[in-house]
């Protein structure tokens, strides 16, 4: 049912949340030498298309074929290269230890098992490897009822606090763990003022 729904969302013409890359990415991809480089629940292949611009080696996946289609069709736009693949957190598969950085943005998982995936898909990244996370936080739900443009899951469990964040990357070197407040302009559905968890940490 997931999947259909956001495949519904990926067939419009426009890109839902479109073509640029998150703004919080693009920051702290540039601090990184480019390597291995993998992006779950991609969507449509903004930020993996952007990666793969700036060098890195690019693997990523989503629920929704009519993302992949997307992601594709952005990444030719670009002239760039990306392994993109249809898949589910759970069953998903990779080499343990192979890439160098894993970017979670807005990737948001059923609550009952977002911390099942975030360590499935973190057994995939190497030691000294760093995790790149945004993603909106419990308190946007205030916002998201104020401003319902602004976007985001409506489930208090499928949401984030930092304290969640320090109990899943547990094995993690923290080097940044915040929430804040930002303004999002995003395509067609993140647009306005929310509240996100924003962390940067490295595989012990």
């Amino acid at each position: 049912m997931m999947a259909n729904s956001w495949d519904e969302r990926y067939s419009i013409k426009e890109y839902a949340y479109g073509e640029k890359p998150n703004e919080f990415l693009a920051e702290q991809l540039a601090l990184y030498s480019p390597g291995e480089i993998l992006f779950p629940a991609d969507g449509e292949g903004r930020n993996s298309v952007f990666a793969a611009q700036k060098g890195w080696n690019v693997s990523a996946f989503d629920i929704s074929i009519e993302g992949k289609k997307k992601a594709q069709n952005l990444a030719n736009k670009a002239g760039v290269s990306i392994q993109f693949d249809v898949a589910n957190a759970l069953n998903v598969t990779y080499q343990q230890d192979q890439f160098d950085a894993i970017a979670f943005i807005y990737a948001h998982f059923p609550g009952p098992i977002k911390s099942i995936c975030h360590k499935n898909i973190c057994s995939f990244l190497k030691k000294g490897g760093v995790l790149i996370f945004e993603a909106f936080s419990k308190t946007h739900l205030q916002y998201n009822s104020k401003d319902p443009k602004i976007g985001g899951p409506k489930d208090l469990d499928t949401l984030f606090s930092n304290e969640e964040i320090e109990l899943d990357f547990s094995d993690f070197e923290i080097l940044l763990l915040e929430e804040k407040e930002i303004q999002l302009n995003e395509g067609l559905f993140h647009i306005g003022t929310g509240s996100v968890i924003r962390c940067v940490a490295r595989r012990k």
